[in-house]
């Protein structure tokens, strides 16, 4: 009697890796005409099969195809469920603070956060939305554990902080946090997906400034939201259509097209800034640099071992604001310009720029004086951007 044929055995597939997941996003996924790069879908609404049967799509604020690539693109990046992409980096981070938080909530926010949060989490707690609003150094965690004790609904990280690249511990946190009920939500933008994934690490919620690293081209501005789980994703995306957040098809097309190129610009631009750290730990103009990947980075272990690499963003202090303007004034390959993230190098003066919007008290608790001087590394070649910041420290101390 013949014997049955065993059966074939079921090898899972590979799970695949970040560089691969970003340069394959939306690759091969028309099934109208096989077309190898995705479709754009501008179309502003969509036609319903019959009365009351409406298709997948209805209007672009709710959903659309496009939208919908990139956002998954860069959930699949980060470990989540789901990604709602919408108009700004600011848009993410409201839909997010609209749908985790309750009436009246409590929040714990990294003191050196970015002045545009800072300012929409003044904005509500001054209306009422915020009852109790925290500014801790997430780094430390004595000030963590101080934070939390008197209760909190929403922990909020940037690690690295913006501007001086504090380094916080996401896994302690987010214990801490869960233990009270709160939920954990990290600004994961000067990171990207590429180097580290909070949510692997205890946090509930990603958000990005898409403007920045994920789209990299400076010619876009959104943003993108990761929930670690469905229901979550689901809530924040009722948010964001309903308070019209959402970010436009051609954008997320964009960014979708520059995510494709996330880990080869993002080693790019690392390279550049661990050696200008160097060139700046060296120079007698310079009184701090602030780079975790500089072995006297105060969480230089913490960022080794959450982070897959410390960035592209260098953070220095001159002696005041002459020095930074002697140093700024005749730079020939940093543009001095708001953002980062970008192919091309930036210069930015967070006390009068990024973190104008800021009280002086909320700078001075934050450490952000007027010699901080603010570093977007991009691709250009490194010679050429290591003889541009010497010249420019050497302009410094003659003006000090």
């Amino acid at each position: 009697m013949n014997q049955p044929a065993p059966a074939p055995e079921v090898v899972a597939p590979l799970a695949l890796r970040p560089a691969t997941i970003a340069a394959r996003a939306g690759i091969s996924t028309d099934t109208s005409y096989g077309a190898v790069a995705p479709p754009l879908h501008l179309s502003a609404t969509f036609q319903f099969e019959a009365l009351g049967r409406p298709r997948r799509y209805d209007y672009t604020r709710s959903g659309n195809p496009t939208r919908d690539l990139f956002g998954q693109a860069v959930a699949d990046l980060e470990g989540g469920a789901s990604g709602c992409v919408t108009a700004s980096g600011m848009a993410a981070i409201t839909a997010t603070i609209f749908a985790v938080l309750p009436p009246q909530g409590r929040v714990v926010v990294p003191a050196d956060c970015y002045g545009g949060s800072w300012r929409l989490f003044e904005a509500l707690r001054s209306s009422g939305r915020i009852a109790s609003l925290v500014y801790a150094d997430l780094s430390d965690a004595s000030q963590v554990r101080a934070a939390i004790a008197d209760g909190v609904d929403l922990v909020w990280l940037e690690t690295p902080s913006n501007p001086l690249l504090r380094i916080s511990d996401i896994a302690a946190i987010s214990d801490a946090a869960h233990a009270g009920g709160a939920v954990v939500v990290a600004d994961n933008t000067f990171a990207s997906p590429v180097l580290q994934r909070p949510l692997a690490w205890g946090a509930d919620v990603v958000v990005h400034s898409a403007t920045k690293y994920l789209n990299g081209h400076s010619d876009v501005v959104a943003g993108v939201v990761v929930a670690a789980d469905a229901e979550r994703g689901a809530e924040i995306a009722w948010w964001a259509n309903t308070l019209g957040l959402t970010g436009s098809p051609f954008d997320a097309y964009q960014a979708l097209r520059g995510l494709h190129t996330l880990h080869l610009r993002v080693a790019a631009a690392q390279r550049n800034a661990a050696a200008t750290a160097d060139l700046l730990a060296a120079h007698p103009a310079v009184q701090a640099v602030h780079y975790p990947g500089l072995i006297d980075h105060p969480q230089h272990d913490l960022a080794v071992t959450q982070m897959d690499g410390p960035g592209a963003i260098v953070s220095f202090r001159l002696a005041d604001s002459a020095a930074v303007a002697a140093f700024v004034d005749g730079l020939r390959c940093f543009c001095l310009a708001e953002s980062l993230g970008g192919v091309e190098s930036l210069v930015c003066h967070p006390a009068t720029m990024t973190h104008a919007a800021m009280s002086p008290q909320a700078r001075a608790l934050a450490g952000i004086t007027d010699g901080l001087v603010r570093l977007s590394l991009g691709i250009e070649d490194t010679a050429d951007l290591l003889a541009d910041v010497a010249a420019g420290l050497d302009r410094a101390t003659q003006a000090a």
